[in-house]
């Protein structure tokens, strides 16, 4: 045998089926939520040894891993990423480099260290750890300062690597079907999976980045029901369905101003929720009106509403009541008169079109019914901005939108409803959920209306 050639591939591994180790693989799941127990270090240079047993493009290895496992670095860094509460409490967190000026077609450095952390999350997993990659790490010139690393490399993401919480969710983010990802000899995927772009004669990848894309298509009616569904269904499980999840300040304090309006329910009532998405308005709801009251989520993609019910058990919320119901086109699946109030929180701008969805609303709610909806609004300080910042950008995880004119909403409303209260939430582009009345209010960020369905309708 000569001595300098590799060993042949054994047949299988000794003792353990190939299909229990995949099977095993399978079951991982991103966790955000560590215990901030500490991991042994040789353990973690267990894990990283295994990474770098990945290829690399030409063999280069132009990769590098830096271990943070200091408390107060870790404090930074969760500082520095604007959002990630878990840097702070996972075990170890390993931000993945590489040297610039090689193999950079095709992103292949790229590909590599990706590769490398890959394999590295798979040791984490087999070797009875929870992990996550995060893209999103902020500043990196801020991190390469506080790492000291040189201006040759480049940050790419970081690993956060620890032992789960007992209360950490444990459900896996939901995978295509096989079928909507491949196919055989051409190119071809279902027209549901295939989001639209602005058309253009070609679209090159470097023109396009997150904060500054081109050819991003945000208007709804450009995507149509089904790729809406399909977007929002996936996209929501780009965060863990935690407490609190996707809920900033200023979005918790226009919420409190929007649900404050809802009628008074008692036991036994019936409140709809339109396209609820993550959750937020849904657990303040549960809140408000408890287990007694039967809460109607209806959304386009059944993924959404597995993210909300763990959503409400991570805040513990009963999900007694609790109704996840699909629809399709704007056509909701509820029986005439069977509604006692509704409730449409900024999601008319998320829809295709708006008046299926409003007479389908007027149908469901019983005589006298409540419905409270808002939309933000295009003639606002924050609908200029939208025009000339936001809708440059990449479009996000809660779906492609575009703002209406408040004027408009209150027409569309007027044709199915008695319009019974109506008032604008803030005057400022952003940061800031005022309540603003009189004629002021059509040019606040949100317009919000408390309609009611006449008993002749």
């Amino acid at each position: 045998m000569n001595p300098s050639a590799p060993p042949p591939p054994p047949a299988s591994i000794p003792g353990t089926p190939a299909d229990a180790i995949l099977a095993r693989l399978a079951a991982r799941f991103s966790c955000r939520e560590f215990d901030g127990s500490p991991i042994d270090r040789a353990e973690i240079e267990a894990i990283l040894c295994d990474g770098v047993e990945a290829p690399s493009s030409c063999n280069h290895q132009n990769w590098h891993f830096i271990v943070v496992s200091e408390p107060e670095l870790k404090l930074r860094a969760r500082d520095i990423s604007g959002g990630n509460l878990h840097f702070a409490h996972c075990s170890a967190l390993i931000y993945l480099c590489f040297q610039k000026g090689w193999t950079h077609d095709k992103f292949s450095i790229v590909q590599s260290v990706a590769g490398a952390c890959y394999h590295m999350m798979l040791s984490a997993h087999l070797r009875g750890y929870a992990c996550i990659w995060n893209a999103g790490i902020g500043d990196t010139d801020a991190l390469a300062a506080m790492l000291g690393v040189p201006g040759t490399f480049e940050i790419q993401g970081a690993l956060a690597i620890g032992r789960p919480k007992p209360s950490a969710p444990k459900i896996k983010a939901p995978r295509r079907p096989p079928a909507e990802t491949r196919s055989w000899n051409r190119f071809e995927r279902p027209a549901h999976a295939l989001y639209p772009a602005r058309p253009a004669p070609a679209y090159p990848y470097w023109r396009i980045r997150n904060s500054d894309n081109p050819f991003a298509e945000w208007n709804p009616a450009a995507w149509g029901w089904d790729r809406i569904a399909d977007f929002r269904g996936y996209a929501v499980w780009a965060k863990s369905p935690l407490a609190g999840v996707y809920r900033s300040r200023r979005q918790g304090d226009a919420t409190t101003l929007e649900i404050a309006t809802l009628p008074d329910l008692p036991d036994g009532a019936h409140l709809l929720e339109v396209m609820p998405w993550g959750g937020t308005y849904s657990t303040e709801l549960r809140r408000r009106y408890g287990a007694g009251v039967h809460l109607h989520l209806a959304e386009l993609s059944p993924h959404n509403h597995l993210f909300i019910l763990e959503r409400l058990r991570q805040e513990g919320l009963s999900g007694a009541n609790v109704h996840a119901e699909l629809f399709a086109a704007g056509r909701l699946p509820h029986a005439d008169a069977s509604i006692d109030a509704a409730f449409l929180p900024q999601v008319l701008e998320h829809m295709p079109e708006t008046s299926t969805i409003l007479a389908e609303v007027a149908r469901v709610l019983k005589p006298g019914g409540i419905a409270v909806i808002s939309a933000r609004n295009s003639r606002s300080r924050y609908g200029l901005y939208y025009r000339r910042r936001l809708s440059r950008e990449m479009v996000p995880n809660q779906g492609p939108f575009a703002p209406l004119p408040a004027a408009t909403v209150r027409t569309r409303l007027a044709a199915h409803f008695a319009i019974v209260e109506e008032f604008g939430i803030s005057l400022a582009a952003a940061g800031d959920a005022t309540r603003v009345d009189g004629w002021l209010r059509r040019f606040a960020r949100l317009y919000v209306a408390r309609v009611a369905k006449s008993a002749s309708r």
